[in-house]
């Protein structure tokens, strides 16, 4: 009993070890699908390179040990519906990962399954960007999006300098996908796709032509095609037989294209020749040892095999697919994950039905699978394989081709590292990004028609609509555009610009003007501008400022005529009166130049009065001779001579200051007699902002915003006038009579309205800067050809001439000079009075510091002799001396009185005196002791 139990255990421990290793060993094989279409340009390279990649993988004894990797390929047939059965049956094969679908429209379908059993999904070729992982966490795209595609052909748009693109692609998820991120990405260089030319799927020959024949019409001429590759091919012989195909057009082909190419043996495109130009984009791969390799083994096997058709970029990406999912199997088995599948309780039969969906099962372990497939890090044929937060790809390149002759030539790269180079994408890792303008480069493009020159990109459209051109229809102002009888229905200044401009193009550009506006009143001029912007024209001619508003809605050309807003006031005759010769200067200015007479000739007869006889004499004439000379030097007749350096220097300087004096009050005295005066005061824009009159605008111009937005002038004070006589009444009755003080306008209209009416005179300066123009939609090309043609016609002089015919009519004086004169005051003037009076106070400081040096001499000379300390033997004639000395000294000076008399000596008296007296003392010590030697 005892030894049957011990048996027992030993069975069932045997059992449980086997169990347990069992469980840790890896399983022989383990399936994974492919799904492709195989009789396809891709297809027929990916079924190839998958399965060289599936033997690469078995036979690399670092990779999946002692487990085989077993390949299960299912042909999609180009279908949807086929696609969705060929992809079940898959699933119910217990794959572990699927390669593919090649189709976009496929994909999203094939997602919605996979996203189910948790199987990830690895498509080499569906580069739809709205394919996103956030929608379908399962799908994983191992080639690049087409959201970098369209990238790409956006850098090649600006490079050009391209603004509008025609958009041909295959109207599914693809087509239309790939063509939203080519809109997005143009609009971030302000380009865009100005038609799209879808293409029905599986069309015949006529549709094509049709969607063809339609997109020529429109104006652009840089077509962006994006189909499928096996339909593609015909869009060029049907575009070739339109004529599309030569100088001017520009073609930009998706990846499709290099991969049709590619695949295609010499000789066997008879289409070829019909694609000379064409910039063609492809998926770049860096070369490497290993890609060469692999070529030369694809080429040996496809030829072994009769494959007809040549290797191309989704091959690569196919090969490095199944790497990707060996790899990330590997690492989910060398964690001990176990590969087992249960059924999905939300799939079951229903009654009587044969679908059998209970047989798809969920994968257990398919999101730690799908994790290790996000962690692949490797380099492969592609380059490195990685992918980003995004699951996207890390570095996508592109190489851009140019087709010419039997070949295609490379003409530089893409990346979305630094964009376009000449340079290979690998190369320029290393580096930090440079995308800035300068950095971007491609070889020379040889475009369709065999032209090196860059095509202009668009053409006049020829779809037998005439340009719409909108046209303002105002009451007043004809000689600027007014309605006419004439073929073109309107005429004017501005009509005739355009029409000469228009002439100009090197094509033909017929215009159909639409007249805006009744004719009784002004049409609002931003209005005209919107409906440019909501495409109900197509253009707008006239007096249009260009303005920052406009600008942001519309395209304007160069400004063709210089403007900005004035003020214009009404004026009158100014009467003369008696007391007219008082008015060029204020009464303050009257009061300080008198007193600075009288001042300056004070200090010149203080200066002149000691040295100079003309200025001495009796007190009544000293008077009289300050006077005199004070305002004869206002005449320049004085007749009083200087003599001192002082005099002369002072009287120098007020010489010039009368000068000026007499040439400002001529000036203004003349102006006064002369000019007409303002009626309401106002001199500038600054006395008009102060005041609370009313101003008058031109209605529906901008003007009004201009003055309530900028110059926060209140809207109750603007009055809209529409006409050149309501300008003129409201003008005359002024403020008073409900008219207003001044108009605020653009220079060109007042100019038309000052040669009716020459009792206004415009006031102030020009204190805006603009111009007019000619306004068309957003971004057009004809813009910029307009402008060229403006400047032609002002460097031929053409467009002086057409101003001088249509607006120098003007009978009458505007001149700014004769309007509103002023009265000098002493503002004008207070520096030049200040420097004469700092110079007259200085020479005078001068004049009193000499005299009181002389006083000083003068003073101590009569010191040095005292008669006290004479001595008792002094003789008769000694003392005689003395005493004539004592008499004709002067006692000391200690008094103002005594100052002014010192003062009031002539300078030769002075001076005599003070030699004088040191003789007289020598001679008095002489004698001295002359007397002292007699015994």
């Amino acid at each position: 009993m005892g030894g049957a139990a011990a048996a027992a255990v030993l069975v069932l421990c045997l059992a449980l070890g086997a169990a347990v290793s069992a469980a840790g060993a890896r399983p022989r094989e383990v399936s994974i699908g492919a799904l492709y279409t195989y009789n396809s340009v891709i297809g027929r390279t990916a079924g190839l390179a998958i399965e060289l990649a599936v033997n690469d993988v078995n036979a690399d004894r670092t990779v999946l040990a002692g487990t085989t990797l077993n390949l299960i390929s299912q042909d999609t047939n180009c279908s949807g519906f086929i696609g969705i059965i060929e992809a079940l049956q898959l699933m119910e094969k217990k794959v572990v990962a699927v390669i593919g679908p090649q189709s976009s429209g496929i994909g999203h379908v094939i997602s919605h399954v996979v996203n189910e059993l948790h199987v990830p999904l690895l498509s080499f070729a569906a580069t739809d960007p709205t394919l996103s992982a956030s929608e379908y966490p399962y799908f994983l795209r191992s080639t690049m999006s087409d959201y970098f595609q369209m990238h790409a052909v956006a850098s090649i748009v600006d490079y050009y300098q391209w603004k509008e693109v025609t958009a041909i692609f295959v109207d599914d998820d693809y087509g239309r996908g790939g063509i939203s991120a080519l809109s997005d990405a143009l609009a971030l260089n302000r380009a865009r796709i100005s038609y799209k030319a879808a293409i029905p799927p599986n069309s015949n020959a006529d549709t094509i032509n049709d969607v063809l024949f339609r997109a020529n019409m429109m104006e652009s001429r840089v077509f962006v095609v994006h189909v499928n590759p096996d339909a593609g091919m015909r869009i060029f012989s049907i575009a070739n037989k339109l004529r599309m195909m030569g100088s001017g057009y520009v073609w930009i082909v998706t990846d499709w294209l290099a991969a049709v190419l590619d695949s295609s043996r010499s000789g066997d495109l008879k289409t070829i020749s019909y694609m000379q130009g064409l910039i063609v984009l492809r998926q770049h791969s860096p070369d490497s040892e290993t890609k060469r390799e692999f070529i030369s083994k694809w080429n040996n096997i496809a030829r072994n095999r009769s494959i007809a058709s040549g290797l191309n970029s989704y091959g690569f990406y196919a090969y490095d697919s199944v790497w990707i999912a060996a790899r990330a199997i590997n690492q989910f088995l060398d964690s001990g994950q176990q590969i087992s599948f249960s059924p999905d309780p939300r799939l079951h039969d229903s009654t009587n039905s044969t679908l059998h969906l209970s047989t798809l099962k969920l994968f257990d372990s398919g999101e730690q699978l799908l994790q290790q497939v996000l962690l692949t890090n490797f380099t492969g044929l592609t380059g490195r394989v990685q992918f980003n937060s995004d699951r996207n790809l890390v570095h996508p390149a592109y190489d851009i081709l140019n087709i010419g002759g039997s070949v295609s030539r490379l003409i530089g790269y893409w990346s979305n590292y630094s964009g376009l180079s000449v340079a290979a994408p690998e190369s320029l890792y290393e580096n930090p990004p440079n995308t800035s303008t300068s950095a971007q480069r491609l070889n020379k493009v040889v475009w369709p028609g065999g032209t090196t020159s860059k095509p202009k990109g668009w053409v006049f459209p020829n779809n037998g609509q005439p340009l719409r051109v909108g046209v303002p229809n105002k009451p007043s102002f004809k000689e600027l555009v007014s309605r006419d009888t004439g073929p073109d229905n309107v005429t004017g200044y501005c009509i005739e610009i355009f029409n000469a401009a228009i002439k100009l193009l090197p094509y033909p550009v017929p215009c159909q003007f639409i007249v805006i506006g009744d004719g009784s009143k002004n049409p609002n001029y931003d209005d005209i501008i919107n409906m440019i912007a909501a495409n109900s024209l197509d253009a707008a001619v006239g007096d249009f400022a260009i303005v920052r508003n406009r600008t942001k809605i519309a395209e304007f050309t160069q400004p063709y005529i210089e403007s900005g807003l004035v003020i214009v006031a009404p004026v009158k005759q100014a009467s003369s009166s008696a007391w007219a010769f008082l008015k060029p200067f204020t009464l303050e200015m009257w009061c300080v130049t008198g007193t600075l007479f009288i001042f300056v000739g004070i200090v010149v007869w203080i200066l002149e009065h000691r040295t100079n006889e003309e200025f001495r004499g009796s007190p009544r004439r000293q008077m009289i001779t300050i006077f005199w000379f004070s305002f004869s030097t206002m005449f320049f007749a004085h007749r009083q001579n200087t003599v001192s350096a002082l005099g002369r220097f002072v009287l120098i300087i007020w010489l010039f200051v009368v000068l000026i004096i007499n040439s400002s009050y001529t000036a203004s005295l003349t102006s006064i007699l002369t000019v007409q005066q303002l009626a309401t005061g106002i001199t500038g824009l600054d006395s008009l902002l102060a005041s609370a009159l009313p101003i008058g605008y031109q209605a529906g111009k901008f003007t009004r915003n201009y003055l309530i937005e900028e110059l926060n002038v209140p809207e109750s004070r603007l009055v809209p006038l529409n006409t050149i006589n309501e300008y003129a009444d409201a003008l005359n009755r002024g403020p008073k009579y409900g008219g207003v003080a001044a108009i605020i306008d653009e220079m060109p209209y007042i100019e038309i309205f000052l040669s009716y009416h020459c009792n206004f005179r415009i006031v102030g300066q020009e204190f805006t800067k603009e111009g007019w123009g000619f306004a068309f939609q957003r971004d057009s090309p004809l813009a910029a050809d307009m402008s060229t043609a403006i400047l032609q016609l002002s460097e031929s002089g053409q467009l002086q001439r057409i101003h001088d015919e249509w607006l120098t009519q003007s009978s009458c004086s505007s001149d700014d000079s004769e309007t509103g004169a002023t009265r000098l005051g002493l503002g004008s003037f207070w520096g030049l009075f200040l420097v004469c009076a700092l110079i007259c106070v200085f020479a005078l400081v001068v004049f009193f510091a000499r005299v009181c040096w002389q006083y000083y001499k003068y003073s101590g000379s009569e010191d040095a002799y005292d008669p006290s300390e004479d001595s008792a033997a002094t003789t008769a004639a000694a003392a005689e001396a003395v005493a004539e000395m004592q008499r004709r000294k002067p006692k000391r000076l200690g008094s103002f009185k005594e100052l002014i008399q010192f003062v009031d000596k002539k300078e030769e008296e002075v001076r005599r005196s003070m030699k004088r007296r040191p003789s007289e003392k020598d001679n008095q010590a002489v004698r001295s002791s002359d007397s002292q030697s007699v015994p």
